[in-house]
């Protein structure tokens, strides 16, 4: 559940279609900046999104434009909360590959999933796998 207090949210619904979370995307990407995010967090909390956005799209509804993506983004002061979740079976990212390991480096499994944790503070996959929840605590300016 996000915070109360939240100074900027925005919650959309659509087909399995990358053009309209681009644009929620760009949206969050602008509210970041104009509240004077770090450009290496805004970079990060991109990469995380859209490849969650991707993830939702290609791999839980396998690209089915009948099936919706749902994605809610909270923005309160110094932190991120991101809610993507998809219409499809779910997964458990406890049984990914590690893409790190020799066997899997020429395999594209689990990047995605690896990038998204690098980046973001917090990622969980909730219910069957199909709800995935990114927080993002806001990197404190260098002294």
């Amino acid at each position: 559940m996000p915070p109360p207090d939240w100074k900027w949210k925005l919650e959309r619904t659509f087909p399995s279609d990358a053009a309209p979370g681009h644009e929620a995307i760009a949206e969050l990407l602008s509210q970041l900046e104009a509240a004077g995010w770090p450009t290496r967090d805004v970079y990060g909390i991109h990469l995380a999104l859209e490849e969650a956005l991707v993830n939702a799209i290609r791999h839980g509804n396998r690209s089915d434009p009948s099936k919706d993506v749902g994605l809610r983004l909270y923005l309160p002061d110094d932190s991120l909360r991101i809610e993507i979740e998809d219409e499809g079976a779910g997964f458990d990212p406890g049984k990914l590959p590690d893409p790190t390991e020799d066997e899997f480096l020429d395999r594209p499994n689990g990047r995605g999933v690896l990038l998204i944790r690098t980046f973001m503070t917090r990622v969980n996959y909730l219910g069957r796998g199909n709800l995935c929840v990114m927080e993002k605590e806001k990197t404190a300016p260098a002294k």
